[in-house]
């Protein structure tokens, strides 16, 4: 089965990469269930690159029906290492326009009702989330976006909503003054599942709209995503044709040890279905 160390989730608008070399179509499932849809391996730029539509490749799952564990899991055990999800959201702030790029550096939790860790059902572990993102990924990724001449905001605060429904007027208004940047569905639990499984996770976020706070701007709409979202694939496409490359070397930040005395349930307390579902997460299976 074919490895790569480098995982790319596509959001909405984004079920492909135009510049994967394809070499493989992984159909895998884990214990978690299945993920969203084959796992497309290849080369971009020479470098190996698994690549997930995160609702499917037509688009058929909603946020709140993602198989996020599933998917987290299938891209652990092929060896990813790095990972770096395309997020369409809407903007909070007037500074940050439709068409740009928005790399958060934090996470508010407004979801109800999504399975967000791996460890239950006999074993307990407690990570450290205090700052959801890969800095060094981040850093990364946000310098390529300036390189090529995206208009790109570095930092900020992503509000998780359940959806699929858009926001209430007076949702918008309090993330607002809570001091978010954007609002969004799917930033969770896919990074707090990816800390869990020890992957550098960022997200590069296109913002496609004003949600429905802004009073001369026409409320979010399907459309109007989709609309931006199409204009923003190619730029995204770009920022992860430049940043590819570099992610080549080994990994000098701690994301890779998040799970280092995390698990408070004692070895031997631990079943062996446990073991299983949790065994390629710590590298024993």
């Amino acid at each position: 089965m074919a490895e790569a160390k480098i995982g790319v989730i596509g959001g909405s608008g984004l079920y492909k990469l135009d510049d994967l070399k394809l070499t493989e179509e992984l159909t895998l499932t884990t214990p978690f269930g299945d993920p969203s849809d084959k796992i497309l391996i290849g080369s971009l730029l020479d470098v190996p690159v698994a690549f997930l539509p995160r609702h499917g490749r037509n688009h058929t799952i909603n946020p709140s029906e993602i198989p996020v564990r599933a998917n987290i899991f299938a891209l652990k055990s092929i060896g990813v290492e790095r990972l770096i999800s395309i997020s369409a959201v809407g903007s909070l702030k007037e500074e940050i326009h439709p068409m740009d790029i928005v790399i958060p550096n934090q996470l508010l939790d407004r979801t109800k009702c999504r399975a967000s860790t791996f460890f239950e059902e006999g074993v307990v572990a407690h990570i450290s989330f205090a700052d959801p993102f890969c800095n060094e990924l981040s850093d990364k990724i946000a310098s390529v976006a300036g390189e090529i001449g995206a208009i790109v905001h570095t930092g900020g605060t992503y509000v998780v909503i359940e959806g699929p429904a858009f926001s209430t007027r007076a949702e918008s208004h309090l993330y607002r003054s809570w001091g978010a940047s954007v609002i969004g569905m799917t930033a969770l639990p896919e990074a707090k599942l990816a800390r869990e499984a020890g992957l550098c996770f960022t997200i590069l976020a296109c913002a496609t709209d004003y949600d429905v706070w802004h009073p001369s701007q026409e409320d979010v709409t399907v459309e109007k995503v989709i609309y931006h979202l199409r204009q923003n694939v190619e730029t995204s496409q770009n920022i992860l044709s430049g940043v590819i490359p570099k992610l080549t070397g080994s990994r000098t930040c701690n994301c890779g040890d998040a799970l280092s005395g995390a698990i408070v349930t004692s070895r031997e307390e631990i079943s062996e279905q446990a073991w299983f579902r949790i065994g390629k997460l710590i590298g024993e299976n």
